[in-house]
């Protein structure tokens, strides 16, 4: 279950590894964090009463503009981990996120993700609509955010 740090709006989502998620030396394969964070975003999302599909039909998604990761040490099969995200930045039509992986509170991964509000018809940038704006800003506390 997610869940909320009220004094920073860090949201963490606990992750189990599986054999799906390892490559054949036994760890984690690279890909599978980035996968990892999106369910934690997907799941801060939903926190604030809002789904993927659901966003579609209002012809509006988030995309991943862009992911600065680092690997700093390896996950392996039945690791219970922790995906952070704490919404660091909002623009306009954009969100910046830090995400952490951590394994017994150990940070083994680190990503600034950056996510753009799109049309869903054109995939053109659009303005985040003005009601979930608020909703991110109020979940993250709104602090030094938007710029």
């Amino acid at each position: 279950m997610i869940e909320k740090n009220q004094q920073n709006g860090e949201f963490t989502l606990p992750v189990r590894v599986y054999i799906e998620d390892t490559d054949a030396g036994g760890i984690v394969y690279y890909v599978n964090y980035l996968k990892f964070m999106e369910r934690a975003r997907t799941e801060f999302l939903r926190t604030l009463g809002y789904q993927h599909y659901a966003l579609a039909d209002d012809n509006f998604q988030f995309v991943v503009h862009s992911a600065n990761v680092q690997y700093r040490q390896p996950a392996r099969i039945d690791d219970a981990l922790t995906v952070s995200a704490t919404l660091k930045k909002m623009g306009k039509a954009t969100l910046v996120f830090d995400q952490q992986v951590r394994k017994a509170g150990a940070l083994i991964c680190q990503a600034d993700i950056k996510v753009a509000c799109v049309r869903a018809d054109t995939l053109k940038p659009a303005a985040i609509p003005t009601a979930l704006y608020k909703k991110f800003s109020a979940a993250s506390k709104g602090e030094g955010l938007h710029g």
